[in-house]
């Protein structure tokens, strides 16, 4: 009884000293898990899948931080002065604005794009 009481003390003090996980999609563990599982079912290619998957999550960790550093940056220009990493300004910015982690405009707001407006031809041409 005393063995599985330390034990459970032990676990739980271990599980309360790690610290709390961020918040950001993919990463090399996710991405090559379900690599590898893709892999093993795809004619026993576990190793490549689980490369392919960590390089796949990596970047996708990368576009994410990158477009949380440009709303950082937006965020600064509206707000001069602010304090807070870039991961905070970013969620802070898409709490003013709407949008969501992984977009840079809102999704209620019409896209606009540099191309200008063609008329539409009237007449058939042979």
């Amino acid at each position: 009884m005393k063995k599985i009481l330390s034990l459970s003390l032990a676990a739980a003090m271990t599980l309360g000293s790690v610290p709390m996980a961020h918040a950001e999609p993919g990463g090399c563990l996710k991405y090559g898990t379900a690599g590898a599982v893709g892999g093993h079912v795809a004619n026993h290619h576990a190793v490549l899948g689980a490369f392919g998957g960590c390089v796949t999550g990596m970047y996708v960790r990368h576009r994410y931080r990158k477009e949380a550093r440009a709303k950082a940056v937006l965020y600064d220009k509206e707000h001069p002065g602010a304090k807070g990493t870039y991961a905070e300004k970013a969620t802070a910015y898409d709490v003013e604005h709407s949008t969501q982690p992984g977009t840079m405009n809102s999704s209620s707001a019409p896209q606009q794009s540099g191309a200008p407006a063609v008329p539409a031809q009237s007449g058939a041409q042979m």
